[in-house]
């Protein structure tokens, strides 16, 4: 069966400042429940910026074998389809437990969240909230609650046509609804 992977490549910010601790939320389809949405947090750690990397960072690099920050792996859907929102945050705190994210989101959300797994979407060791697809407009809400700057929203939705066949993989850049921008890339593993 055919293998769909999202990588994060690149995080620029476009503001001034030039020292932020950063991370992700990663909201994503069900690989096998169409009425559920799965959601965590990336890297584990906020990652660090500081002025030496003028408001970018790269996850993924020149060299050979490089690749970018691991979002996910899965089967492709049967429509050849796939949603995923990714939400950029910048924490004050010098430590952030990205684990209480998900727990805030899942007592945010109540009955509608089916508790943290791991390993559903290649990533073993990354835990992944499970909650219904009539939630995902609450989560907003709910971080917007966590007292974290927050440089927005962006769909990394993607359609797997026919220029998949040809290149394999395609990188993809979009503006956050703040002051951030990403560049990411869906590939197909055969």
């Amino acid at each position: 069966m055919t293998r769909i992977r999202l990588e994060i490549d690149k995080v620029t910010i476009h503001r001034p400042k030039e020292r932020w601790k950063l991370y992700f939320v990663i909201i994503a389809e069900h690989p096998t429940d169409r009425n559920k949405m799965i959601l965590t947090t990336l890297p584990q750690e906020p990652f660090r910026l500081s002025a030496r990397h003028n408001n970018s960072f790269s996850f993924d690099t020149d060299q050979i074998g490089s690749e970018g920050l691991f979002v996910l792996s899965r089967e492709i859907p049967e429509e050849g389809e796939l949603n995923v929102h990714i939400y950029l945050r910048h924490t004050r705190k010098s430590t952030r437990n990205l684990g209480e994210i998900l727990q805030e989101v899942e007592s945010g959300i109540g009955g509608d969240a089916f508790g943290i797994i791991e390993g559903i979407v290649g990533t073993a060791t990354v835990p992944w909230l499970v909650i219904a697809k009539k939630a995902v407009p609450l989560v907003g809400k709910i971080l917007s609650k966590i007292p974290d700057r927050d440089f927005g929203f962006l769909s990394a939705f993607e359609r797997f046509g026919n220029e998949f066949e040809e290149q394999g993989e395609i990188d993809r850049e979009k503006s956050f609804t703040g002051d951030a921008s990403l560049v990411y890339s869906w590939s197909i593993d055969e």
